[in-house]
C-alpha cells in the first residue's frame, strides 16, 4: 500500500471522528437548550464548517494532485502532533461534558470550567484545533493546505473567541 493510500485512511478516520463530535454536539445541544442554554455566534458557524470541510479535502486534494511525499522525517512527527490533538480535543470533551459544543451555546448561571486542561488553558481546544491544522497536512507534506487553513483558521478564531469570551461574560453566575 502506498503511502498515499494510507493517508487517505486516515483522513477517512478523521471524518469519521468528526461525526461522531458532531453527534456529541447535536446531544450536547439538546441539554443545554433543555437547561435554558443560549446560541450566539450562529453567523460564523457555517464558516466553521466549510473551512473545516476545506480542511480534509485540501489534504487529501493536495496528496494526490500535487503528489506530495511522505518525508518520514516530517511526517512521523505530524502524524504524532495530528494524534495528541485529538487526544486534547477529546480531553477537552469529556472535561466539559454536556457542556461541550461545535457550535457557542452557553447555559446562563453555569460557572466557568476550571478542571482537566482548562487548568492551564482557557480555550485548550482551540490549541488542538491549529496543532491539527497544521499537523495533519504535514504529516504528508500537504504544506499549501496547512498554509492556507492556518492563515484561514487565525481569522475564524479571532472571532470563535471574542464570540465565546462574550457569550460565557454575559452568562456568568453572579457575583456575590
Amino acid at each position: 500500500m502506498t503511502s498515499q493510500v494510507l493517508y487517505t485512511v486516515l483522513l477517512g478516520a478523521v471524518v469519521l471522528e468528526r461525526f461522531a463530535e458532531l453527534a456529541v454536539a447535536r446531544r450536547n445541544a439538546h441539554w443545554a437548550f433543555a437547561h435554558g442554554g443560549r446560541e450566539t455566534g450562529g453567523g460564523h458557524y457555517p464558516v466553521m464548517v466549510v473551512l473545516h470541510t476545506a480542511l480534509l479535502l485540501g489534504c487529501l486534494a493536495e496528496v494526490w494532485l500535487a503528489d506530495r511525499p511522505f518525508v518520514p522525517a516530517l511526517g512521523w512527527v505530524m502524524l504524532a502532533l495530528a494524534l495528541g490533538s485529538q487526544g486534547l480535543r477529546w480531553w477537552c470533551i469529556r472535561t466539559l461534558g454536556p457542556r461541550w459544543n461545535t457550535r457557542v451555546i452557553v447555559v446562563p448561571g453555569m460557572p466557568l470550567v476550571d478542571g482537566g486542561p482548562y487548568r492551564w488553558l482557557r480555550h485548550p481546544n482551540y490549541v488542538a484545533v491549529v496543532v491539527e491544522g497544521v499537523a495533519l497536512p504535514l504529516a504528508h507534506s500537504a504544506w499549501l493546505t496547512a498554509l492556507l487553513f492556518t492563515a484561514a483558521n487565525a481569522w475564524l478564531l479571532t472571532v470563535r473567541i471574542r464570540t465565546e469570551n462574550r457569550a460565557l461574560a454575559d452568562a456568568a453566575p453572579a457575583r456575590r
